[in-house]
């Protein structure tokens, strides 16, 4: 039966689902005020803190449980990554919050205007899987701190973290934050309510449903996406320190993370210098024997596990051109792929959508501007790295692509510094997050003018319009002004 046809039917009583119900009860809450004082912002940051810290080891477990994550590394990434962003929040919120003034023209004079954020309502966010709890908390500091409240779905795919999250949430957070559990039905369920803000961080087939659920009730989006995140190097780099740094950023969690390097631009001369190194960088970072390091993740599934492993398999068999460097190993009972490096070209297989793994196709480029054409002929990435310290190759990148950020010298690292907005153009995303610009993405900016009745100076622009006042409009209230060519 058709939707059209849906229309005929008599119409019944219908109980109200769980996740129809979740949903007003977060806007009944936030249509009581009591989400607007700085007061209860804050208390909800200090909450959410008390449960990073006061769980701690039941995050890293988790995070163990669903990718294979070292301790440290669910600290660095994921855990104290939000407890240094909820520092910083609470530190600057006040300030943040201030209403700001603005400046009155001399024709609406004497009055008084300023812009004042407000919360918008009841936000929705979606979370992906590879980093579970910090891509599902982060943007919520960014909501609650602006005075809404929040419904969150974490990701089915990482089971442990999500029941976790379901568990602690009710207990530090309640009524401020609801998490709603499951899979493609739940999600489905939830992009049929009405929200004032959608978060979603995944993929761009799946942000090209949430956007057309978002539309039907005119509800603004944030889109947080990947894509092919590329790295350009040349030789006037320090080779060694180069490749430890691309190594890391691109193997950290076995390669599952939005703003990994996906590939490698440079010159033949570039690319051998580079691939001499980055075994030996892949080395230092997780020993010889790197199926048994414990600092190194795992596949999230079997299904990505086969997609990767599918994609090097036919490119090593293909015959144009790739050649593998380092790596290659693979074993699906624990759903382990060594972190790989392979000349590829551009056609591989490799090379026709993100990665999401520890794969690193280099690619040969014959110049700087060959590389800037290579990437601007493709989708915006999220991040763009560039290895030079020649500062006309760096203004080159600078001036000649668009990437959601362009790091000199270091890859992943700008998610570090609360400042910086993250966020991608494009196919990559839209919308911008952390810090200041999370409370920008879930506040609404309102203008408010105040002119006192007393005394009426906008006497002077009411009709009828006289010869006076079309002198007075012209000259001072809207005048024109005439400016040189060139």
């Amino acid at each position: 039966m058709n939707a059209q046809h849906l229309d005929t039917l008599p119409q019944t009583t219908r109980a109200p689902s769980t996740i129809e119900t979740t949903v007003e009860q977060a806007r009944k809450l936030f249509t009581t005020g009591v989400t607007k004082p700085l007061e209860w912002r804050l208390q909800q940051l200090k909450a959410m803190n008390a449960m990073l810290v006061e769980h701690r080891e039941d995050f890293t477990q988790a995070l163990a449980a669903d990718l294979g994550k070292h301790p440290s590394e669910a600290w660095l990434t994921e855990i104290g990554f939000l407890t240094t962003e909820i520092a910083h929040t609470i530190k600057h919120l006040p300030q943040w919050l201030k209403p700001q003034k603005v400046a009155v023209p001399l024709a609406l004079q004497p009055a008084r205007a300023s812009t004042r954020l407000e919360p918008l309502g009841v936000v929705l966010v979606i979370a992906p899987w590879n980093y579970p709890v910090q891509l599902l908390l982060a943007p919520m500091i960014g909501a609650l701190a602006a005075g809404n409240t929040v419904v969150g779905k974490p990701s089915e795919m990482a089971p442990a973290c999500s029941a976790l999250l379901a568990r602690l949430v009710p207990n530090y957070l309640a009524d401020a934050v609801t998490i709603v559990e499951g899979g493609i039905p739940e999600t489905t369920e939830l992009l049929e309510q009405r929200f004032d803000h959608i978060f979603y961080t995944g993929n761009g087939k799946v942000a090209r449903i949430v956007m057309s659920a978002a539309a039907k009730h005119l509800t603004p989006v944030t889109l947080e996406l990947g894509g092919k995140s590329p790295v350009y190097i040349d030789e006037s780099v320090e080779m060694i320190t180069a490749a430890r740094r691309i190594a890391w950023g691109k193997f950290m969690n076995a390669g599952q993370t939005c703003v990994a390097p996906d590939y490698v631009l440079g010159t033949d001369a570039a690319l051998a210098k580079l691939a001499k190194e980055l075994p030996l960088a892949i080395e230092e970072l997780y020993g010889s024997e790197v199926a048994h390091s414990l600092e190194y993740g795992r596949i999230i599934n079997d299904a990505a596990f086969s997609r990767l492993t599918g994609l090097l398999e036919q490119d090593l068999q293909d015959d144009a051109g790739s050649a593998l460097v380092s790596g290659g190993a693979t074993d699906a009972a624990t759903r382990y792929i060594e972190p790989t490096v392979i000349h590829v070209d551009a056609h591989a297989a490799l090379m026709q959508g993100e990665i999401f793994g520890p794969i690193l196709p280099l690619v040969t480029v014959g110049s700087v501007q060959e590389a800037i054409d290579f990437i601007n002929e493709r989708d915006k990435p999220l991040a763009l790295y560039v290895f030079s310290d020649d500062e006309g190759v760096r203004k080159d990148f600078t001036e000649g692509t668009t990437s959601g950020a362009l790091n000199f010298g270091v890859p992943v690292a700008h998610l570090s510094v609360p400042g910086l907005p993250f966020g991608g153009v494009g196919e990559s995303g839209m919308g911008r997050y952390h810090g200041q610009d999370s409370i920008a993405t879930f506040s609404h900016r309102k203008a408010i003018l105040d002119k006192p009745l007393s005394p009426d100076t906008l006497a002077f622009i009411y009709p009828p319009f006289g010869s006076v006042k079309k002198q007075l409009i012209k000259r001072f209230v809207a005048p024109a002004k005439k400016f040189r060519k060139g």
